[in-house]
């Protein structure tokens, strides 16, 4: 109901972008996981997004734990990388082109900067023709969809990654960004709060806020070595969220709950 909400905002906030909002979830939609909720002992949420949309009456009677997830190998930087290369600041989009992931916004916040330093590398799936994006921002970089190696690869050749999403639920490139020396440019609605430690890892914008976003994306241009420095803390905190983490999570959550139950057997069953 969260996600309609927003959806059904930004259609009205930015018309020319409805085309892309296609995952409006419909009244059946909603019912079935009004539904499931009911049903669920306990509830494994991918973020503190997440659980914070949840209705009140399923945050007060049912168990919740946010579960997050981990991030891939640590990148290694390629030959004439980033690093070193100096030029024109690449700042990385990756994900369908939707403006449900907040590419209207970061289109605007390009056009407000009008700076030659800074290139934009658009990495998805067009959910509207080339030309109408081309009308957004012309001089954006588009690159398709490829194995997910080829997607670190490119990771590794931009600079910063932005992703000012409208709601998500934790958008996992995040983690694969950072864990190839990326900081991040992101919203809460993103459901990484957590991964942004401000001028350490990177930096958290309101979401449907062009102008920061732009004031943000000038800072990086500015101060290289800082964004650099950056880059290796995103790392760092990347490597810290692992997948035996997040399993370990979810095994001790319903180990919790199934405890009482246990307990009543066993003693149900002694003489």
């Amino acid at each position: 109901r969260t996600s309609r909400r927003l959806l059904e905002e930004e259609v009205a906030r930015r018309p020319e972008w409805g085309a892309t909002l296609t995952a409006i979830n419909t009244a059946e939609e909603m019912d079935r996981e009004d539904d499931e909720l009911s049903r669920a002992d306990v509830i494994l949420c991918p973020s503190r997004f997440v659980l914070d949309s949840l209705p009140d009456w399923v945050r007060s009677s049912k168990s919740l734990v946010v579960a997050q997830f981990g991030s891939p190998g640590s990148g290694v930087a390629s030959e004439g990388s980033k690093i070193e290369r100096g030029g024109k600041l690449r700042v990385l989009f990756a994900g369908s082109m939707s403006q449900r992931k907040g590419l209207g916004d970061l289109f605007a916040a390009m056009r407000r900067l009008e700076r030659t330093d800074i290139e934009l590398v658009v990495m998805g799936s067009p959910l509207a023709s080339m030309e109408f994006y081309r009308r957004e921002c012309p001089g954006f970089i588009h690159e398709p969809t490829r194995p997910h190696s080829e997607v670190l690869r490119l990771m590794r050749a931009c600079d910063v990654i932005a992703l000012p999403s409208i709601v998500e639920g934790r958008a996992l490139v995040m983690q694969e960004a950072m864990s190839q020396g990326l900081p991040i440019l992101v919203t809460a609605n993103t459901g990484g709060e957590d991964l942004v430690e401000p001028g350490v890892t990177g930096f958290l914008v309101p979401f449907r806020s062009p102008e920061m976003i732009a004031d943000r994306l000038a800072w990086f241009a500015d101060h290289r070595a800082e964004t650099r420095a950056m880059g290796e803390a995103a790392r760092a905190k990347a490597a810290s969220y692992t997948w035996a983490e997040y399993g370990a999570t979810i095994v001790a959550a319903i180990e919790k709950h199934l405890a009482p139950w246990r307990l009543g057997a066993e003693l149900a069953s002694r003489p």
